[in-house]
């Protein structure tokens, strides 16, 4: 922003303060990223004057009363922002929740998980009952599989996988009821875009609550609730955090799903720790800009890798040779250095050999820190419904890489893509 300002002004103050001028909703993302979550009573104590730029970290498990009446009324009011328990958070996580659902239009709340799955779990079982079917995506996270295939099925819900691309399939199985929807767009792993949009309609039209695992785009990238969703699911561990040091997850809902989220969430006893709540704020503030250059890096190398004699195919939904590209254009603002691609006419051997031949890209899980990683990916084993290979490739080209481009350079990285490339070949 521009102009002076005083002490603790440099926040949306929640987009409550009186005394600014314009919009804070109507402001660029990195404008927003900047202030959101830093409201004077977040950053400052009563009776002095000021503020601090962060909120502290608030770490308490015992949150005291005045007196008799205080306590008894404490019971009566269950929103962030009002002392009760360290179960239900301070200052701190608070913060970090209100930020949260500022970057989503239509949100009602945010309830914090202390992982991305511990929030895809609170999420369906707030969304679902036992009795009633779950529809998810076939390409979805294979945590977010297992979850409706163990857990949620010893409860007695019917988990379904569909084909998002398969409009009318889908309407057919909604048709049928369902209780609850878990898209994930781009798919995990394929990378396919579907059109969200659509399919929240069809689900919503039939009853179900609608959910998004967002967390290639996020909300800077892709605004679920705008898009029909009721709630928003975001690993925090990726682009949020970004620098590989906390876990944690969200999950951003509307009024049809948050009262139901949170006395779910609360029900099970979930918080997360104040410091990684900080971590997770300070993540927050650089969130844009890290996205940006990651997402432009990415490109670069999809399309490096898209002229590469060894790769049948380069699944990035940001590339405009790549399905769903139109839809990406479409409904994304934004984009991540998360995608994957095939080898052509490879066995797993010779794709153990291009990965361990890598010094830039760490081996490991997750994604979204400032540090490039690789994987070795099998879709085929996490699918139900749509094929692997996919139409347009061989039986033989079916042993996939997932990249997690990080802030190298693309130079660097694109060198050491070649060299692997080379180590391949040459055995």
């Amino acid at each position: 922003m521009s102009g002076p300002s005083r002490p603790g002004r440099g926040a949306d103050a929640g987009d409550t303060d009186p005394e600014r001028t314009g919009s804070p909703a109507s402001r660029h993302v990195a404008t927003r990223l900047a202030g959101i979550g830093r409201r004077l009573a977040f950053t400052s104590v009563p009776g002095l004057s000021g503020s601090v730029v962060n909120p502290p970290v608030w770490r308490a498990s015992t949150h005291l009363y005045d007196d008799t009446a205080a306590l008894r009324a404490g019971t009566k009011d269950n929103a962030d922002g009002q002392f009760f328990y360290g179960r239900r958070g301070g200052p701190t996580q608070w913060s970090l929740a209100e930020a949260l659902s500022a970057l989503e239009p239509g949100a009602a709340g945010t309830v914090l998980f202390p992982s991305g799955v511990a929030a895809i779990a609170g999420a369906l079982m707030a969304s679902v009952r036992p009795g009633e079917r779950l529809l998810i995506t076939d390409n979805a996270y294979d945590p977010s599989r297992r979850m409706g295939l163990g857990l949620l099925a010893r409860f007695g819900v019917q988990p379904v996988f569909f084909d998002p691309l398969d409009l009318e399939g889908f309407r057919e199985l909604c048709a049928m009821g369902a209780g609850a929807v878990l898209l994930e767009s781009p798919g995990s792993l394929t990378m396919e875009i579907c059109d969200v949009t659509t399919l929240a309609g069809i689900a919503r039209a039939a009853g179900a609550m609608v959910l998004l695992d967002n967390t290639w785009a996020g909300p800077t990238g892709f605004q679920a609730l705008a898009h029909g969703c009721d709630g928003a699911i975001l690993a925090l561990t990726k682009h949020v955090g970004g620098h590989s040091d906390l876990m944690m997850g969200s999950v951003t809902a509307n009024k049809r799903l948050y009262p139901a989220l949170r006395t779910t969430a609360q029900a099970l006893g979930q918080v997360v720790s104040p410091d990684d709540a900080a971590l997770a704020l300070r993540g927050l503030r650089t969130l844009d800009l890290r996205l940006r250059q990651q997402a432009a890096t990415a490109l670069v190398i999809a399309r490096w890798l898209r002229g590469r004699d060894e790769v049948a195919a380069v699944l990035c939904p940001m590339l405009d040779s790549a399905p769903g590209h139109d839809l990406w254009q479409r409904d994304f603002s934004g984009g991540c250095g998360l995608f994957s691609f095939v080898l052509k006419g490879q066995d797993d051997a010779a794709r153990a050999r291009l990965i361990d031949a890598l010094t830039l890209f760490g081996i490991g899980y997750s994604w979204g820190g400032y540090e490039s990683l690789v994987l070795p990916v099998d879709p085929g084993r996490d699918r139900s419904v749509r094929p692997w290979p996919p139409a347009g490739l061989d039986a033989g080209d079916r042993f996939a890489i997932r990249l997690s481009i990080g802030l190298e350079h693309a130079d660097d990285l694109i060198a050491d893509l070649a060299q692997a490339f080379a180590t391949m070949r040459a055995a």
